[in-house]
């Protein structure tokens, strides 16, 4: 027993060093290769509607005998050839009708969905993704189209999420519906985008809320003190430092430092407000959360869906995209953002846990 606790020790030792050594590593490439960072970039596109239809084949492949199948491919070819003698005579009564009436509308062209991702970690890195995306699809997208987004974010930093929120608020601006889906969290500033949408579908446990601003941070001033170590910072304005990692904080800066979260927070309601009238927000800008059925209880979302079932529903009437911008990169670059997206997804873990008292 000795024997085996001693080995486990140094094997824990050993894990330890080894991804200490490839953190460092990682971020030593991230921060080389983040100025030589390829530009080039591109637009990837996927349309639902036809790997739904493969995944069908393909089990159908599997579950039917050769007689089976056999039957099964002549009925979907019977139906398929009707649906467009269908298509084809409506297509003839429609010209028929408008050749008739010279002021009758036409036939309104079949809606198409496109659907966005964006993962936020603490930065909103996937920002400039999300611009090129958007930009994108507004080239061609009507507003008898739809764009969803599916936003999965606990929140970070108040104007790279602010950034976000104002590239979907293009969406809206087109008249052209918005509609966000939440499967696990849209939190601070997760909700701060989701609320921009003409209609918010989140799963029944996502996390949605947190309406709130908060900072934090060490103070090493007493340590320092203790070490005969001084610590000088030189500024030209009053309030250019509030507070400080290293130097002594007076009851003045924290109290300038408060109020500027204070403004902060008056924004985020103002913002919820504006976007979502229907929300009582003296109500749930308290900085908590709410699981999805709760949050449709204060009107934070419309409707309780997972967002395979929001996109499969409409993938029955609609032809559906996925759309998403991906850079080039160098295998530098790919070794520098694993190992950084390491660091963030456990910094995002962090971060929701401590927004979030409650969790399974």
């Amino acid at each position: 027993m000795e024997f085996l606790a001693s080995y486990g020790l140094f094997l824990a030792k050993a894990v330890t060093f080894v991804v200490a050594i490839l953190v460092v590593i990682g971020f030593i490439v991230s921060m080389g290769g983040r100025n030589k960072k390829s530009e080039k970039g591109q637009i990837e596109v996927t349309k639902l509607n036809e790997k739904l239809e493969h995944v069908r084949d393909l089990l159908r492949d599997a579950m039917l005998d050769d007689e089976e199948f056999k039957l099964a491919e002549k009925a979907e070819k019977k139906r398929l050839k009707q649906e467009k003698a269908e298509k084809k005579k409506a297509a003839k009564l429609a010209s028929k009708v408008q050749g008739d009436n010279k002021e009758s509308e036409p036939t309104p062209p079949k809606k198409r969905v496109f659907v966005l991702d964006f993962y936020g970690d603490i930065k909103a890195s996937e920002n400039d993704c999300l611009r090129e995306e958007i930009t994108a699809v507004l080239s061609l997208a009507k507003s008898s189209d739809e764009i969803v987004v599916k936003v999965e974010s606990g929140g970070g930093m108040v104007h790279s999420y602010g950034l976000a929120s104002s590239q979907l608020a293009r969406i809206t601006q087109k008249n052209i519906p918005l509609t966000v889906c939440v499967d696990k969290v849209a939190a601070s500033g997760g909700y701060m985008m989701a609320c921009v949408a003409n209609k918010i579908v989140a799963a029944p446990f996502a996390i949605l809320g947190s309406i709130g601003v908060v900072a934090q941070l060490p103070n090493f001033h007493k340590l320092l003190k203790k070490n005969n170590i001084d610590y000088e910072m030189f500024t030209a304005g009053e309030y250019k430092r509030t507070v400080t990692m290293l130097g002594e904080n007076t009851e003045k800066g924290r109290a300038k430092f408060v109020e500027d979260l204070e403004d902060t927070h008056v924004l985020f309601k103002e913002f919820v407000s504006e976007h979502r009238p229907q929300v009582d927000i003296a109500q749930v800008a308290t900085g908590e959360v709410w699981f999805g059925r709760r949050a449709k209880a204060v009107n934070l979302i419309d409707e309780i869906q997972t967002s395979d079932e929001y996109l499969i529903t409409q993938a029955e009437t609609a032809d559906v995209f996925v759309v998403e911008f991906t850079y080039k990169k160098s295998i530098q670059e790919r070794l520098g953002f694993a190992a950084q997206g390491a660091v963030d997804r456990l910094l995002m873990t962090w971060w929701e846990r401590l927004q979030t008292s409650r969790w399974f």
